[in-house]
């Protein structure tokens, strides 16, 4: 089978992204973890199908580097939005459906893609240790010299403790800096099982753990190692709302690429 594809990145959170308002892809776990593969395929964190939906502009359908079908990806929500606008798909404010429900998003005069995430009622707090839902399952842990860390062996070992190797779960390490409203953040994700230069549900649950103000509005800078993202939210009594991730969304290239009968690489 041969595809055209497209290849997007925010913040070197870098995706595969097909078009199939039509209907006609239908992928295996295999297919996908090859077309992901650094090596043998495209290679990304992630793909991604722009579906149609009765009710929405689109439907985003998210998988991970591994192959699996995978809960919400906030930098791959963004390019997708981008993507869609670059397919024809022009609005002021989209409106699409994921696999944890509705998002909106819109798209400034600089090409910035602002998402809108899903509220956060509950964190679990263990002093410097968070346990939250932002789209998908994450760790936070704040520490020091982050830069410095080997994010891969100790966000692995998180990943797979009894506590979380079942559901699995993602990974972030955030220090603060001197400024108030900043921070960076490094992150493990599963389904790629490694460090990614970005995250953005992951960014997104830093921030929210992170506030500077006890209630009402914050905006936080987050630095990761593929660039910046900025997320903007109101903190209440019950938790957190109004939650967006804002960031670039960039266009790497397309292509066309036949996919083998046999995959064994696997």
């Amino acid at each position: 089978m041969r595809l055209h594809f497209y290849k997007y990145q925010g913040t070197g959170n870098d995706f595969v992204i097909l078009d199939n308002r039509n209907n006609t892809i239908e992928l295996t776990r295999e297919q996908v973890a090859f077309l992901c593969n650094r090596r043998f395929g495209i290679g990304a964190d992630g793909l991604m199908l722009l579906n149609p939906h009765p009710s929405y502009d689109f439907q985003m359908k998210y998988y991970n580097a591994d192959g699996g079908e995978s809960t919400m990806c906030g930098n791959g929500g963004r390019c997708l939005v981008k993507f869609a606008a670059e397919m024809g798909i022009v609005k002021s404010e989209y409106r699409f459906i994921a696999i944890d429900g509705e998002h909106e998003a819109s798209i400034d005069s600089g090409g910035n893609v602002s998402l809108k995430m899903n509220d956060v009622s509950s964190v679990k707090s263990d002093e410097n240790r968070h346990v939250l839902n932002t789209g998908s399952p994450h760790y936070v842990e704040v520490t020091e010299n982050v830069m410095d860390l080997d994010v891969f062996e100790k966000g692995r070992s998180i990943r797979y403790s009894d506590e979380f190797k079942k559901e699995g779960i993602n990974v972030n390490f955030v220090e603060q800096t001197d400024d108030a409203d900043s921070i960076i953040v490094r992150t493990y994700e599963r389904g790629v099982e490694d460090e990614t230069y970005s995250c953005g549900t992951g960014v997104t649950a830093a921030a929210l753990v992170s506030y500077h103000n006890e209630n009402g509005y914050n905006f936080v800078n987050v630095k990761t190692k593929g660039g910046k993202l900025g997320v903007e939210y109101e903190k209440t009594d019950s938790g957190y709302t109004n939650i967006y991730l804002i960031g670039p969304a960039i266009k790497v290239f397309e292509g066309n690429i036949e996919l083998p009968d046999t995959i064994n690489f696997i």
